[in-house]
């Protein structure tokens, strides 16, 4: 027997918005959250736009001595993680609750980059004696799903995805698989990311990852003919998953049902993907054939799109292989909005996905003028987002090293 798996609850904090209603206002409105490099100066790398957190509510959960304990990627965490579950009606602190099945799998691409920045620098001027006695603590990728459980009392199923860009959503896949198959009743799940510093900038901009571009609105344009590189972004969306009995059980608000899960691995090089997208098109096959669906039963598709000519050319092969020419099947890649949180983006856009199943509305995908010949295969919402029917939707993240995620939602129909 295995349990059905829905979403009652969902936190975030994003360059377009730290509320659900501000991040659905902006994903509806095409607003973007890219800008010029607020948190340092980037002269010297050559970039000059970033999707960085905003008017963060740092007060809200935290006092000033968790700075010194934490890094931003383990505080962003955190916060979505309590917005999570306050959203879905779950008091930590409730006796009541079973701690021991209740669980999290939080995703981050590379951890507490800031501080392994300020640290190395340390090193270097000072001296191995003088890194901090915390450094460990709170730079490995870990740690947010550490702090998360401290601070909720989550004593059941956890551990770290760290799958490069897929890590969000690993996490989500391999927390619905938790709970479906009954090793868990509540899971948190998403992804985490603060890497916008010197390191993360510097490093992504020597592997020519990164654009060049000024102009914010032009900088992160998934599938554009002249797309040059992804904006790298910051954040975390942490959802609530439960089994449906447990759920139902409690009276909790029902928001999605997760259906489908795929992870593969293309095994072809470290950074570039395979360029028919034959690894991501298999991890979409996979989610779909968890949900038992077919391909035209979904209506969006939250497409990975870094605004990368090799991603793209793939991503676009592998949706086509697996949709053909279903003109139904509408994809944006909401980057063009966040840029790319890495670790967090399959969280950030999970969450997007399931707002779009929420409102029956497909959001554009927001600076992109012109698709080339290989992106112009699937069918990319220009212009403005679009008001469609939307019963299943799957949101992709593929990362470095090969890594494929995909997972399925379906629209929640009061059952």
């Amino acid at each position: 027997m295995t349990n059905r798996v829905v979403i009652t609850g969902y936190g975030i904090t994003s360059p377009i918005g730290n509320t659900p209603e501000a991040f659905w206002t902006n994903l509806e409105a095409g607003n973007s959250g890219i800008d010029v490099i607020q948190k340092f100066d980037a002269t010297e790398t050559g970039i000059t736009v970033a999707g960085e957190v905003k008017d963060f509510p740092y007060d809200k959960y935290f006092v000033h001595k968790d700075k010194k304990r934490m890094d931003t990627f383990s505080i962003y965490a955190i916060y979505a993680a309590l917005e999570a579950l306050d959203m879905a009606g779950i008091d930590p602190e409730d006796n009541a609750l079973d701690h021991d099945r209740f669980g999290a799998i939080i995703g981050s691409g590379i951890g507490g980059l800031p501080v392994i920045q300020e640290q190395g620098a340390r090193l270097a001027t000072r001296g191995p004696k003088r890194i901090a006695p915390l450094f460990v603590p709170l730079s490995i990728a870990n740690m947010a799903t550490g702090n998360v459980a401290l601070r909720v009392r989550a004593n059941g199923i956890s551990r770290a995805e760290v799958t490069a860009c897929a890590a969000g959503t690993n996490a989500i896949g391999s927390a619905f698989h938790e709970i479906k198959h009954g090793y868990a009743d509540i899971m948190l799940a998403g992804g985490t990311e603060a890497a916008v510093c010197e390191l993360g900038v510097g490093g992504f901009a020597n592997l020519t990852a990164l654009t060049k571009e000024t102009d914010p609105k032009r900088a992160s344009i998934p599938f554009d003919k002249d797309r040059s590189g992804f904006v790298l972004g910051e954040g975390s969306g942490i959802l609530v998953l439960e089994s449906l009995e447990h759920a139902q059980k409690r009276g909790a608000t029902i928001i999605a049902e997760i259906v489908g899960y795929g992870s593969t691995n293309d095994a072809h090089h470290m950074t570039t993907p395979l360029p028919e997208g034959s690894g991501a098109a298999k991890a979409m096959k996979l989610a779909l054939a968890e949900a038992g669906i077919q391909p035209s039963d979904v209506g969006y598709i939250n497409a990975h799109g870094t605004s990368t000519q090799a991603n793209e050319k793939g991503e676009a092969l592998a949706i086509h292989s697996v949709f053909g020419d279903d003109e139904n099947v509408l994809v944006s890649s909401t980057k063009a909005l966040t840029g790319h949180a890495l670790g967090a983006a399959g969280g950030l856009e999970a969450i997007a996905t399931l707002q779009a199943i929420q409102n029956q509305y497909a959001p554009v995908n927001a600076g992109t003028t012109e698709l080339d010949e290989n992106t112009s295969l699937i069918n990319v919402v220009l212009g403005e987002g679009k008001k469609h029917d939307i019963n299943y939707a799957i949101s992709n993240s593929f990362g470095f090293g090969g890594h494929n995620a995909v997972i399925a939602l379906k629209k929640w129909e009061g059952e």
